[in-house]
């Protein structure tokens, strides 16, 4: 169906600005949400934001009626919006919160199409590689068989992997099936997501950008919504269940903690390895100035650049690690299936 499905944050972003701009038009509450319930693209947003409208009808304020919502507008939007009410700046706020999710969209695209082409190499050498095991190395073994004699060990090797691979590929695609079914079950329960969000910020190579990523959205969505007017603690809730990552998830938790009963938010920040003592430091030297948002904003411009500079690092990297990988695999298979070709003589007699 065109245009329909569930709404991406691209289409969050868009609303917002239309919705900032007709609000700062002029134009009432009731008459912007009418018209982009009849101009949005994307027909189940259409439809969420004409029951918004029906709840603020009835009496409900907006952010109550976003509220009902959870699966479109999320409780960083909700209480964005909030705020922007109590403080009679909603289409300031709304500006604000189109830009943060539009800041959250470029992350994505930046590393999806950073990673589009080594994926699609890997499984190109996936592709080709069971192609070999399961059409031209079972010709050869045929061919080897009438011949006779000793073949090569590494030819032997392949051949018997490839035996075994046309054997049981049915039973590879199920199992890899149930596997990736598996675990996507198990990353969705807390347990799991706890333990998958550890192992990803101690990879070796992807380690780096995961943990880096996690901070960008940590610090802008913390600027934003301090800047917005949301309180402190509320900031810290919103910000604990946004970040996307369960370790700085309840790293920001104990920070909450540490604020309800009068801390700074450096100390307990601190006490947790994944901030790094750049980011303690200059929250630090925000909460002595008064200037938190500021230095927020700071931190989430550093490492937007950083998470830029390590995607194409990775990039750099990956693309001939991966042309290699592929050479080694597909001219190990020639050479296995070749060696017996340079003994032919013998295998003949």
């Amino acid at each position: 169906m065109p245009f329909g499905g569930k709404p991406k944050l691209k289409d969050i972003a868009v609303f917002s600005r239309q919705f900032a701009t007709m609000i700062n038009s002029g134009l009432s509450l009731l008459r912007s949400l009418y018209i982009l319930a009849e101009q949005t693209e994307n027909k189940e947003l259409s439809k969420v934001v004409d029951q918004v409208r029906q709840d603020v009808e009835r009496g409900a304020s907006l952010s109550q009626a976003l509220s009902r919502h959870p699966k479109v507008f999320n409780r960083l939007y909700v209480a964005m919006v909030r705020a922007g009410e109590t403080g009679g700046v909603l289409d300031s706020v709304l500006l604000q919160t189109a830009s943060i999710i539009e800041k959250q969209v470029e992350l994505r695209r930046k590393i999806k199409s950073a990673m589009t082409y080594p994926t699609v190499v890997f499984c190109l050498c996936l592709l080709i590689v069971a192609a070999m095991l399961l059409f031209i190395v079972p010709t050869f073994k045929s061919i080897y068989a009438q011949l006779g004699g000793t073949l090569p060990a590494l030819t032997r090797i392949l051949i018997a992997i490839s035996t075994a691979f046309k054997k049981f590929f049915p039973v590879f695609i199920v199992l890899g099936g149930i596997g990736i079914w598996g675990f996507r079950r198990w990353i969705q329960t807390d347990a799991g997501r706890a333990v998958w969000d550890r192992v990803k910020l101690k990879t070796p190579v992807f380690g780096k950008l995961v943990h880096k990523t996690a901070l960008t959205r940590f610090s802008q969505t913390l600027a934003v919504l301090m800047r917005s007017g949301v309180p402190i603690l509320e900031s810290l809730e919103i910000t604990s269940e946004t970040v996307n990552n369960t370790v700085l998830s309840d790293a920001v938790k104990d920070v909450q903690a540490g604020v309800k009963v009068g801390e700074a938010m450096a100390k307990p920040l601190a006490t947790h390895e994944i901030f790094p003592p750049m980011v303690t430091q200059m929250i630090a030297v925000g909460e002595e100035t008064g200037a938190v948002d500021t230095m927020l904003e700071k931190i989430g411009e550093f490492y937007s650049q950083e998470v830029e500079a390590t995607v194409n690092a990775l990039t750099s990297l990956l693309e001939p690690l991966l042309i290699v990988f592929l050479g080694a695999c597909v001219g190990g298979m020639v050479i296995a299936l070749y060696m017996p070709m340079f003994n032919i003589i013998k295998l003949i007699k």
